[in-house]
Formats: structure tokens, sequence, C-alpha cells
């Protein structure tokens, strides 16, 4: 087959600039990977970023809130019913604006082209596929580049013309002592084609606390390692940044301190007595906190307020305040 030969001149290529659904996580009609080992809690963690997407709330290291976005979100491994819905719910997520496609006649893959008639159809701006193998159709094998390759090229070219970020999550294989880049489970390609990389683990030491870091990211500089919470007392919180790295994260080694916990323990300190809301935010701006920080941390303990005469205090949950205003 004869093919006309066409050259393109770089003179002729108009720049772009890079867009971020997460600066800098999340880029806009790109690949990002979401990775870990089984229950490391990768699933919560996209479920933790579609609940803030969906409400128009900033995500951590963001100090604006964006527009709420619709969000098309398709998963092989858990029920609609009995485990996404209530955890959206619980995650405090508009269900309205959460997306799925039809899949009782008829599976998808990533070369499904109901994908991009759902993209267009609801302007979704995310979409999650839950995991990666699930959705490489049938006879395809993960392992072999020239199968996946052509896929993946296919669906970063679907996500480039609607500007749509996409979500993959995958797990990692089981493989000891292998740089991160190596750990994903499947061809290297799946790495290749992604822009963004994030690594879920949690840490020894305290199991509830769990850890997203960075690993690639071919866009902008690598961004802050993210702590949260997840325990089945507690539920979900975000806990702020830290300097862990993804060597850290698949060890499960390293000592979390991030400006959140900081604030949360002098909080806990400071309210033994009540102290007045004006005290409090002195005190987050001599340790560096910013205003954000802080409210994530009185968030986190359920910290409470009232008004006494024309001054606000602030008090923990157990010390019986019913107005929550501040």
């Amino acid at each position: 087959m004869n093919t006309e030969l066409k050259l393109i001149s770089m003179r002729d290529i108009q720049t772009e600039d890079v867009q971020w659904l997460w600066y800098p996580y999340l880029p806009r009609g790109k690949l990002t990977i979401v990775q870990g080992d089984p229950g490391e809690g990768k699933t919560t963690f996209v479920l933790a970023v579609i609940s803030a997407l969906t409400r128009g709330e900033p995500l951590p290291e963001c100090e604006q809130a964006p527009e709420p976005v619709n969000v098309i979100y398709q998963t092989a491994e858990d029920g609609l019913a009995d485990t996404i819905k209530p955890r959206l719910e619980a995650a405090g997520a508009d269900c309205a604006r959460v997306l799925v496609i039809d899949e009782s006649k008829r599976e998808l893959n990533l070369s499904d082209e109901r994908l991009e008639q759902a993209l267009r159809k609801t302007g979704a701006q995310l979409m999650v596929l839950d995991p990666i193998q699930a959705y490489l159709g049938d006879g395809v094998d993960m392992h072999r580049a020239n199968e996946v390759r052509p896929i993946l090229k296919r669906t970063a070219a679907m996500a480039e013309r609607t500007g749509c970020a996409v979500i993959l999550i995958g797990h990692m294989n089981k493989a000891q002592g292998l740089k991160s880049g190596y750990r994903g489970l499947g061809s290297i390609d799946f790495r290749a084609a992604a822009r963004s990389v994030l690594v879920v683990g949690r840490l020894r030491d305290d199991p509830a606390v769990r850890i997203v870091a960075q690993d690639k990211n071919s866009l902008a500089p690598e961004g802050k390692s993210i702590a949260f919470q997840l325990d089945g007392e507690r539920g979900f919180k975000w806990k702020g940044t830290c300097d862990l790295s993804v060597d850290d994260v698949l060890s499960g080694s390293g000592k979390l301190q991030t400006k959140t916990l900081q604030m949360e323990e002098e909080l806990e300190r400071m309210l033994k007595k009540n102290a007045p809301a004006e005290a409090v935010l002195n005190r987050a701006k001599e340790l560096g906190v910013s205003e954000r920080t802080l409210m994530i941390a009185k968030k986190n303990l359920g910290i409470v307020s009232e008004k006494r005469g024309s001054q606000w205090y602030w008090m923990l949950p157990e010390q019986g305040c019913k107005d929550a205003a501040f």
C-alpha cells in the first residue's frame, strides 16, 4: 500500500498551554494512572477526588474552588448500588454529576466508541476506568507492548480531542526491589502513555494513613506527596502534603509530618479550654499554616464554633456546642 509522504513543519504548530483539572496531578486531555497494591485505597482516593470535583470544592494544594464538573465512572470490580454509590455519598459527592455507561448488554473496552460519545453528550471533564486490565478488550495481553500501545494511543487521542482528563486505575505487580516504574502491572507502555502517574500506599507505623506520591509528571514539576486517613471510625480525611517519596510509599517506611497534622495537634492543645477564633487564626499564622489548611484541620477534628457577644469561640465537639457556624 502506497502512503503519500506528508511533512509537518514545527513552525506551523501552534503552541498550547497545558490545562489542569488538578495541578500538578491531573492534566486535562491526558492520561493519568493511579496505581498501588490491592486494598491500599486507590479507588477511595479517586472517589474523594470525584467528590470534590462534582461539588466544586478545591482539592489539596488548590486554593481556588473550580466549577463543579460531570464525571464518567466505570468499574468492573465493585457494585454500583452496594459499593460505589454508598462510598460516593459518604464522600459527599453530587451523585447527579456522576454518570455510568450501561454495560449490561455489551461490555466496554478502551476502543469502544461509546466512551467518546458519552464524553461529548455529558461534557464530562473526568473519566475513570477501574481497573485498567478490565477495559483492554478480549484477547489483549496487557504484558505485550505491541498489543497495549495502539489501544493506549487511541485512548490518549480521545482524551486530547475532548479535553477530558482520563484516570486509569491499576494494580502493582508483586515484584520487590524493582524501581517504581517497573512495579506497575502489565507492559511498561502503560507508564509511557500516561502524563501523570500516582502511587497510593500505606505506612507501616499507621495503617490508617495512606500516601499518594507522584511517580511521573511529563508536563510540570512533580507534585508533593499527599496524605489521607482511611479507617472505619473516622472515614476519609485529607491530612496535607508531606515529603515522603514513592520509595517510602512502596516500602511503607518513613515518618509522616504535615501542616494539617501539626495544626490538628495544636488545636487539640489550644482547645482544651475554649479559645477565641481570632487567637486560633493568629496561632496558625505564627506556625505558617494557611487558612485553608486550618479549616481542613478544623473539619477533621469536628471543631464547632459559638458566638458569645461579638466574639466567636472554637471548641472541640465533646464540649457540647450546638452552633457550628463560623
